[in-house]
């Protein structure tokens, strides 16, 4: 059995305890989160499904691969370490400057490296008191991500379909899978990860918290094959566009756009009045988002660092 990773807090942070977070947190680090990025970023972007989402995948255990610090009963920071890779972690903003960055990075780190990784990053706020400290720290960056939105009351321009195609709701499990194989396929093409299983998948989406057959809208042929993808969130009157995919070869007839499209629609008529989405530099996306309208609200970094058994940290 994995045996998780103390963190060792600094002495400016004596007061406060850590423990590793349960399926019960989900709230507080969704509070945590939002409170960060309200500060950082001026909008919340998070909400608990999205957390809840994350934490049911199969390869995922809250025990050894999640930390949370405490002030009495009250979480003021957090981080966990997905496949020794992917790290989210955050402090409130009303306890930064006590250390508690510095010390969940060197535990991201002897993490990774426990879980077989090489390289432990994250995305933060371009400009923020964590990209600062990541860079203080050593890390590099990756990639840089933009958040997108469609105002509210922005005309959505139609894209016709070609003959033969159309947009529909999933109807099976059949579905689900074909979606998942061109959404994997997709951004297996410039994204630096394993390939995700259906289950690790369906976790945040199907799976995901208050999911209704409208959020995924599958594009398909006059076969009736599934050839593109896309997956919507609504969420305080805005509709989230968190995954779009076209099969390569089906590309350059206008399918992603009226896939966009799509989305923006259903999601208005089930209350997103406005529409965000994200990309990143590795995708060549941003020109497209551009076009439809988009305007971008806010920019991220992706910062990475090599791991290692840090200092500060105590051995597993």
């Amino acid at each position: 059995m994995t045996s998780a990773v103390p963190l060792l807090l600094p002495p400016t942070a004596a007061d406060l305890t850590t423990r590793p977070l349960t399926r019960e947190d989900a709230a507080a680090v969704t509070a945590l989160m939002a409170a960060c990025e309200l500060h950082d970023v001026g909008e919340v972007l998070i909400e608990e499904a999205d957390i809840v989402g994350d934490w049911q995948r199969p390869a995922f255990d809250l025990a050894t691969q999640s930390v949370g610090v405490l002030d009495g009963d009250r979480l003021v920071a957090y981080a966990e370490v997905f496949k020794g890779r992917w790290a989210d972690g955050a402090v409130t903003p009303d306890h930064r400057g006590r250390g508690l960055g510095t010390a969940l990075s060197h535990w991201t780190r002897a993490v990774g490296a426990r879980d077989g990784g090489t390289l432990v990053g994250q995305p933060v706020p371009g400009d923020s008191p964590g990209e600062r400290l990541f860079s203080a720290l050593g890390y590099r960056t990756l990639w840089t991500s933009w958040v997108l939105e469609m105002p509210a009351g922005t005309t959505i321009t139609p894209q016709p379909l070609p003959a033969g195609y159309s947009v529909r709701e999933p109807r099976d499990e059949a579905d689900l899978r074909a979606a998942w194989t061109v959404n994997e396929d997709a951004f297996l093409e410039w994204s630096e990860r394993e390939r995700s299983s259906f289950e690790e998948w369906t976790a945040t989406v199907s799976r995901r918290p208050g999911y209704e057959p409208w959020q995924l809208r599958l594009m398909v042929d006059a076969a009736g094959e599934v050839v593109g993808m896309a997956f919507v969130v609504v969420s305080s009157g805005c509709g989230y566009v968190d995954k779009l995919a076209v099969r390569r070869d089906e590309r350059g007839g206008g399918l992603a756009r009226a896939l966009l499209v799509d989305a923006f629609e259903v999601a208005r008529a089930h209350g997103g009045e406005r529409s965000e989405l994200s990309t990143d530099s590795r995708t060549g996306a941003l020109g497209l988002y551009e076009k439809v309208g988009m305007q971008v609200t806010s920019v991220w970094r992706h910062w990475a660092a090599d791991v290692a058994p840090q200092p500060g940290v105590a051995p597993a």
